[in-house]
């Protein structure tokens, strides 16, 4: 297998953690690394960034974007896991299982913008759906997401582990409560929706893993769709994948957000009967979410198999 060049600019933060320690295993994989007192050098990063086949973004928006403008390499493919361009022109949506152009786009990409976390679990279900003709694009969608902290980036991890923190962080905790959360753009451009979801995050005490509902009035659908029907569909939609797959409602009666931990794997669960359902997508807010994600991102842009070092 031949060696590729890969640069983590921002390999401090959780995702750029979690990238570097799947990147040292990739057999395919050199992963170049910056001097620590030269973190904040632009003329050391761009050059590291411009020695690369692959660069990874793990900033803040404005910080990714200034960091764009650095790559004159025209060969270098940017996969950026930050909010910046993943509505932006010029750049592909990195979520390869949606359909054979999806993968296609990534495939052939030198700018691909990595899925939002919640996005993608929203994503996984309204696309497809969508995308047939199922789900009417004016459907008023409704999603609940429930994440572990780590979603929260580093200052959100020292609260929670805090041996000091305030009462209230053991609970779930509703967030964006103004109806403006970051990834509600591309979660309505994807998917093909005339509106932004209502969308309700939750955040709670454990570490990673995410349930992302969608419920379903099924007389509201273009097709008279139950519980069952719905399952089939799915399941056929995703035969091909490599890591979705997809589940009736538990024998338990219960579904957790973890369970998925460390894995690039999604499970989708089909819940309900003929006139309600709810479709949920399980999956590592730190994996399929975020750095998994850019990996087999990056895998299929650069030719290796897509389950390499996942």
């Amino acid at each position: 297998m031949n060696k590729i060049k890969v640069f983590i600019d921002g390999q401090a933060g959780t995702t750029g953690l979690q990238l570097k320690s799947k990147l040292v295993k990739h057999p395919g994989v050199t992963l170049l690394q910056i001097d620590e007192d030269k973190r904040k050098d632009t003329a050391e990063r761009q050059r590291l960034m411009n020695d690369s086949d692959v660069v990874f973004l793990c900033l803040p928006d404005a910080a990714a974007i200034e960091a764009v403008k650095l790559v004159t390499n025209p060969h270098t493919v940017i996969i950026d896991a930050s909010t910046a361009h993943r509505v932006a022109d010029g750049w592909t949506y990195g979520f390869p299982e949606l359909s054979d152009k999806h993968f296609e786009a990534i495939k052939n990409a030198k700018r691909i913008a990595n899925p939002g976390c919640h996005a993608t679990g929203f994503i996984s279900i309204v696309y497809p759906l969508v995308s047939v003709g199922i789900m009417p694009s004016a459907y008023p969608v409704t999603a609940h997401s429930i994440t572990g902290y780590s979603g929260g980036g580093n200052k959100m991890i020292a609260d929670y582990e805090d041996p000091d923190r305030e009462e209230e962080i053991g609970t779930p905790r509703q967030y964006g409560l103004s109806q403006t959360h970051k990834h509600l753009p591309e979660m309505k451009k994807v998917t093909g929706l005339d509106t932004e979801p209502v969308f309700n995050p939750i955040v709670s005490d454990y570490y990673c893993g995410m349930a992302v509902s969608v419920p379903l009035y099924t007389s509201l659908l273009n097709k008279k769709m139950s519980a069952e029907k719905l399952y089939a569909f799915f399941s056929d939609y995703y035969k091909n994948s490599e890591f979705i797959s997809v589940h009736k409602a538990p024998e338990s009666g219960f579904l957790s957000p973890i369970g998925l931990e460390g894995t690039n794997k999604m499970e989708i669960h089909i819940c309900g009967n003929a006139d309600r359902v709810t479709i949920t997508s399980v999956f590592d807010n730190l994996g399929k979410g975020a750095s998994s994600a850019a990996i087999e991102n990056m895998n299929i842009a650069m030719g290796f198999d897509i389950a390499t070092a996942l």
